[in-house]
């Protein structure tokens, strides 16, 4: 049965949607079979494996509307053991078309029970902002993984999510919790990073990954070639850094 993690920070340019490639490739790299779903309207996930977001017949967009089924707007194999749900610009109307739906926020999640039992893992790419979509994606999903940056303001942004989550478990999902947080973008040269490490470490009660992703210009590429890093440069800093997440991730899985 699949764990299902959304993929979640409300600031946006945190490295979400790079985290979300890269993460799925890696886990998919170690023989774990991944679906990736792109909730977030931009379709950086979906153009990040290389697909063509604005050519597609369904995405996640009509499968909110009941348009198609699951198995519809999955793009099997689109690396090693990585399937897709895409997404396009289609998605931002997508709000105020179920404004008047009933149970609107729990769409995702009874369309992921149809399929969860045929992954390990359902990475679910979150908007940067607190809207239906990211509703939706933390009603379906068993935990939240947190992409912070290394930079001053990281925190702040933190501490809205985290209300987010105790709000969503409180009226929607009531075992959603808090996978961990993930440092992105760290450059071990300035003193900030080590800081803005330093510091949320101290202020937070919840996990940690020990895997910290560095700024790697390798990782900045990948995304215009449409591959994830660890087929674009699988030497590179950054494939290694999201292999090692990628380890801990089944790690705590197998717990």
């Amino acid at each position: 049965m699949a764990k299902i993690l959304a993929i979640a920070n409300q600031k946006g340019g945190v490295g979400k949607t790079t985290t979300s490639i890269n993460l799925s490739s890696s886990l998919g790299e170690k023989g774990m079979k991944v679906l990736l779903i792109d909730i977030d309207p931009q379709g950086n996930a979906t153009s990040g494996y290389g697909i063509e977001k604005n050519k597609l017949e369904n995405t996640v967009y009509e499968l909110m509307l009941g348009e198609c089924s699951i198995q519809d707007c999955i793009i099997k194999n689109v690396a090693e053991n990585v399937s897709v749900i895409p997404a396009n610009v289609n998605l931002a109307a997508a709000e105020i078309e179920l404004i008047d739906s009933d149970k609107k926020e729990y769409i995702l999640k009874k369309e992921l029970d149809y399929i969860k039992k045929d992954y390990d893992f359902i990475l679910i790419d979150c908007p940067p902002s607190l809207s239906m979509l990211t509703v939706n994606s933390m009603t379906a999903a068993d935990k939240v993984l947190v992409p912070i940056q290394c930079e001053y303001y990281a925190l702040e942004g933190l501490s809205q999510l985290i209300y987010t989550v105790n709000l969503v478990r409180e009226r929607l999902n009531p075992t959603l919790d808090i996978e961990g947080v993930v440092f992105t973008m760290y450059d071990s040269r300035t003193n900030l990073s080590m800081q803005v490490v330093e510091n949320v470490k101290s202020n937070l009660t919840q996990h940690v990954f020990k895997t910290v992703i560095p700024r790697n210009i390798r990782l900045a590429e990948a995304p215009s070639y449409g591959i994830p890093i660890n087929k674009y440069d699988g030497k590179s800093a950054g494939a290694e850094a999201y292999l090692n997440l990628a380890a801990e991730i089944i790690k705590r899985k197998d717990k």
